[in-house]
């Protein structure tokens, strides 16, 4: 699953906590495979089904327990023969109770039930919007994982009982209807359609998809596979990207894994919604996007929003291998999934599109989340204990996702490209079809390589936190240095500072020099390098840890800075920049080596220089201090951005057009005036062209707009929202709708929420927006008005959703008021989310306490 860009935030949820045995169902009584029919009512949003499911009993039982929830079961039978039945709400738990010990040996076990139609995405749910004529339409689609398909059908809905699926749905005359298998299609009297697909490979319960409804298929073919997109009408073309792309990338995989896709179909479905928690998920053979992660409109789409298109598609369909092919065992560790795929989509995208330099762009962006995120008190080791369905939900964020990533290409930096992929090729070859726990790719890695690998990914996996390697001395000897390092433990907070160690995997150079391999371990380590300079820790930034240079060894090395590479300048500026947060160095440090960035810098180093100058703007706050970091900001970027210019030009690089977008949004936000003119000028242009802003920066355009809108103007872009109809875009103007940062326009934006203008998915969207520069009167908002919220929020996502809301609050009173809510309403197993929020303010304070007297005297001395 990719998740949304807020997912981070919901890391909580709402739904009841399972039974106390470890949360996981009896192993006596498992599926081997369903057979389900289902019959929707789009129109009363309601759905019946029956299932026939042969299992295997283990051992003789007189009870046979399975999932269930929101479910009403109307017959219920064991090898034909009519049984009592129980269901545990709370638990979301379906026991048969049958009259004696059935035997040991093959069963059936079968139901029949009526569900409900969701509004967002959890079991089946609907997507409404609005056709290019103005007509309306839904859609049907599924969304199962975690713990979602027994709102479907009643399953054992646990990644370890893996099974084969066969479905046959009833969908409308003229309607499509698309599942994980192909479909053989048959016609009824009244015009509708019987879809009978074929049985699927042995997978897990959460990967079964089903969607239907008045939409188009475009396929091509790889090899043997059909690849398929699915839109609604009439926009299938912009769908070619992502089909090109999933065509090369299979390709790719197929070698990679050294195990060809096994299915005849891949679909990529099209939803024209969205999520607070998703953006797409790995249905086996059908995978689900949200429109924006999946379509591409030339006129516009962004240059960042066509590679997001490329690393989504990639991230999915690396799970195909890692998920569905290979699943683990249980939610403790999911990262084996999300890290993996996370990690999957730079490296396709760095070895299928070398100007987009994304090994480079990943030093600054997702390995910055990653260290960031493992240096509060809210992080977690990477595989952690689950027991809850609250907790399988927390599990879905920056921590399994950027710093599972982080770690796998360490470990793969460490083995060796060809010797890591062995290692994958012979854990997929051994596994396929079935479950793992990490330990078994370990075993597979050090098999094929030779080389230990156990004990130092334990390090950085059972334990959270942030190595921190400092360079507390370097010597010159007989032409080599001598360099002494230290081992600590980089954090952002008191906690987060907590003594650990770690064997370090680390490479070492003077600059000019042939890096050495070492690990770093206890507090002291002694490593001799050839040749004599200048020292750079963590060669090409692969290993995880933050790096400090100690004594007199900063400045050398800053002033070898152009002679670095692009990932080095890169993860040295972010070091330092991090360093300055967790006072482990001085302001003024980080401020010499950004002035150490040259004219000529990589657009991927102005690119994390305007991400810095923006924090910094955050963390400071409102006021006078503020209002010069803006101004600095503007002085420092605004002549970048005047040689690039704002129109695109031929065959420039990817890397320069996400650059452009980049700072026109910063120096929006900045409030250069410039911009904001031409903001407004552009703006103007949608009532007669609704494709007047050029798409290199039709986002921070927009953005830029909506943030400084008057009363006036706030009321144009509501007018543009309501007769936009492309999905898309409709829902982009609806988070505008809440960014202003005029207090009564937020007011405005909140009454929408309750009106019926907007769907229930565009509502939390609008809400979220609302949060980020209005966090006080948002979270008060959603509290006072609780019962709406909670009606339009997805169950996965509601405790975490509506406590974050409060994240960006500067009131001391707001963590008491988040405490208090969750006390309130929430179940002890769902106030994760409103921990991590308190938490994550409280560092956000600190942070700015330390930081406030170092920014003070730089903007203060800046030209």
């Amino acid at each position: 699953m990719k998740f949304a860009v807020a997912a981070a935030l919901l890391s909580a949820v709402s739904a009841p906590a399972l039974a106390a045995d470890n949360g996981r169902l009896p192993t006596d009584v498992a599926p081997i495979d369903y057979a389900i029919s289902i019959a929707p009512n789009a129109t009363a949003m309601t759905f019946t089904g029956e299932e026939k499911v042969t299992v295997n009993v283990r051992k003789p039982t007189r009870t046979i327990v399975l999932n269930a929830a929101d479910l009403t079961i109307n017959d219920a039978r064991v090898d034909g023969r009519v049984v009592p039945y129980t269901i545990d709400k709370d638990n979301q738990r379906l026991t048969l109770t049958l009259p004696g010990p059935i035997a040991a040996g093959p069963h059936t076990v079968a139901f029949a039930w009526s569900g409900k139609i969701n509004q967002s995405a959890a079991g089946l749910f609907a997507i409404d919007y609005t056709n290019n004529d103005g007509s309306k339409a839904r859609m049907l689609a599924t969304q199962f994982e975690a713990p979602d398909a027994r709102r479907f059908a009643p399953m054992w809905d646990e990644p370890s009982f893996k099974a084969r699926f066969t479905l046959s749905a009833v969908v409308p005359k003229g309607q499509l209807g698309f599942s994980n298998m192909p479909a053989v299609v048959t016609k009824r009297a009244d015009g509708s359609q019987v879809y009978r697909f074929r049985q699927s490979p042995v997978m897990s319960s959460y990967l079964l998809f089903f969607g239907m409804g008045d939409m188009e298929r475009k396929t091509v073919m790889s090899g043997k596979t059909e690849i398929g997109v699915i839109t609604r009408r009439g926009v299938s073309s912009q769908g070619n990207y992502a089909l090109a792309s999933a065509k090369r990338l299979l390709t790719y995989y197929n070698d990679y894994f050294g195990q060809p896709y096994p299915l005849p179909k891949l679909d990529m479905i099209a939803g024209p919604g969205s999520s607070q928690f998703f953006g797409a998920m790995e249905n086996w053979g059908a995978i689900f996007y949200f429109e924006p992660e999946l379509l591409f409109d030339p006129k516009r789409a962004t240059v960042s929003g066509k590679q997001r298109i490329f690393t989504v598609v990639a991230h999915e369909m690396a799970h195909q291998w890692f998920g569905d092919l290979v699943t683990m065992k249980w939610w403790d560790d999911l990262w084996l999934n999300e890290g993996f795929a996370s990690w999957m989509e730079n490296k396709s995208s760095a070895d299928l599109n070398p100007a987009w330099d994304a090994r480079d762009a990943a030093v600054g962006s997702d390995r910055e989340a990653a260290l960031n995120a493992d240096a509060t008190a809210a992080t977690h080791p990477i595989i952690r204990h689950v027991e809850t369905v609250d907790q399988i939900g927390e599990a879905f964020d920056g921590i399994t996702y950027q710093k599972g990533q982080a770690v796998i290409g360490m470990i793969e930096s460490v083995l060796g490209p060809d010797s890591f992929r062995a290692g994958i090729r012979r854990y997929m070859a051994k596994y396929r079809y079935n479950n793992t726990e990490t330990d078994q790719l370990w075993a597979e890695l050090e098999a094929a390589s030779g080389k230990p690998v156990t004990g130092f990914a334990h390090d950085f996996t059972l334990q959270g936190g942030v190595p921190l390697i400092t360079l507390t001395g370097a010597k010159c000897v007989g032409g080599q240095t001598q360099a002494t390092l230290a081992q600590g433990r980089f954090g952002l907070d008191a906690a987060s500072k907590k003594p650990q160690t770690w064997r370090v995997p680390l490479r070492i150079v003077t600059v000019g020099g042939q890096p050495v391999s070492t690990i770093a371990t206890g507090p002291a380590t002694q490593v001799t390098v050839p040749g004599c300079g200048p020292v750079l820790l963590n060669v090409g930034k692969g290993s995880y840890f933050r790096a400090r240079y100690g004594g007199d060894t900063h400045a050398p090395l800053i002033a070898q800075y152009r002679q670095l590479s692009t990932a080095d300048r890169l993860g040295t500026l972010a070091d330092d920049f991090a360093l300055a947060l967790s006072d482990d160095q001085a302001f003024a440090v980080y401020t010499r080596t950004f002035a150490a960035v040259p004219d000529d810098a990589s657009p991927l180093e102005w690119g994390l220089m305007s991400n810095e100058l923006g924090s910094i703007s955050g963390i400071v706050g409102e006021g006078a201090l503020r209002d010069q970091v803006n101004a600095l900001t503007v002085r420092k970027l605004g002549p970048v951005l005047a040689r690039i210019g704002y129109e695109a030009k031929p065959d420039e690089s990817p890397l320069v057009t996400n650059l452009r977008e980049d700072l026109v949004g910063r120096l929006g936000a900045a409030g250069d005036p410039e911009v904001l003119a031409n903001a407004r000028s552009y703006f103007a242009k949608l009532r007669t062209d609704r494709n007047a802003i050029p798409p290199a920066i039709r986002t921070p355009i927009l953005n830029t707009f909506a943030r400084n809108a008057t009363p006036a103007e706030w009321e144009q872009l509501l007018a543009l929202t309501t007769a936009e109809t492309n999905p898309v875009a409709k829902n982009g103007y609806v988070r505008l709708l809440g960014a202003a940062r005029d207090d009564a326009l937020a007011a405005r934006a909140l009454v929408l929420l309750k009106g019926d203008t907007l769907t229930a998915q565009q509502k939390p969207n609008l809400l979220r927006a609302v949060s980020g520069g209005h966090p006080d009167m948002a979270f008060d908002w959603a509290v006072a008005n609780a019962d709406l919220v909670n009606g339009f929020i997805e169950q996965s996502s509601r405790a975490g959703f509506l406590v974050s809301l409060g994240m960006g609050s500067n009131d001391p009173a707001m963590p008491g008021k988040i405490t208090a809510y969750a006390e309130k309403y929430l179940p002890e197993a769902a106030r994760g989310g409103a921990r991590r929020t308190i938490a994550l303010m409280a560092v956000r304070k600190a942070v700015a306490d330390r930081l406030r007297p170092g920014v003070a005297a730089w903007v203060g001395g800046a030209n």
